[in-house]
């Protein structure tokens, strides 16, 4: 997926992504003020959104998870093709939130039976990413650092992770992922719901 910048237009999977955002809204029967009162997003970044007119950020889909009660990957793998049990490397949703410096490769996206979820994430050396709240509050998660360096904030306490370290935590509040440098970093993320 793009980022916020202006560029040729939106691509299929902002579309979709659009599409079922503007669905969501309409299956709880809420109006955009109503979504914007729960979610803390003002009406014309909602909007924009459901028209395509700007690619989300990783910041708002989560906001927007949380109010349906998705996981990210949840609601990105309701805009994509049925799910297999082989998830070959070319197939693999790739989302990127450019203004953030943040890519989200979905590795093993979640589907019917099956509680969690693979998914590499990748952040730009300086990013700083600080999400209020769990989609779903207790979810559990496993951080492995496959390259680089992560500095994880979870309950005022930040966990700094290196290559090969690993995180394992269950997110009641607000969090923090930071790529401190002078490299990137990839880490490997498993989600499982409660």
């Amino acid at each position: 997926m793009g980022s916020v910048e202006e560029g040729p237009g939106p691509d299929q999977v902002d579309l979709r992504l659009a599409a079922r955002l503007s669905e969501l809204r309409a299956e709880q029967g809420w109006s955009l003020g109503e979504l914007a009162d729960r979610s803390g997003v003002s009406r014309s970044t909602l909007s924009r959104a459901e028209r395509a007119e700007t690619s989300p950020t990783a910041a708002l889909l989560n906001r927007l998870c949380q109010v349906y009660g998705r996981t990210m990957s949840q609601l990105l793998s309701e805009v994509e093709s049925e799910p297999v049990s082989v998830v070959r490397a070319a197939e693999q949703s790739v989302w990127a939130d450019g203004a953030s410096g943040f890519v989200r490769r979905s590795v093993s996206p979640p589907t019917a039976g099956l509680r969690g979820e693979l998914v590499e994430g990748r952040l730009t050396a300086g990013a700083d990413i600080a999400y209020d709240g769990p989609p779903v509050p207790g979810l559990e998660q496993h951080i492995w650092v496959l390259d680089g360096t992560l500095r994880v904030t979870d309950r005022d306490v930040e966990h700094r992770l290196a290559t090969g370290d690993c995180l394992r935590m269950r997110v009641w509040g607000a969090t923090r992922f930071r790529c401190p440098g002078p490299e990137d970093v990839r880490y490997a993320l498993v989600v499982v719901r409660p």
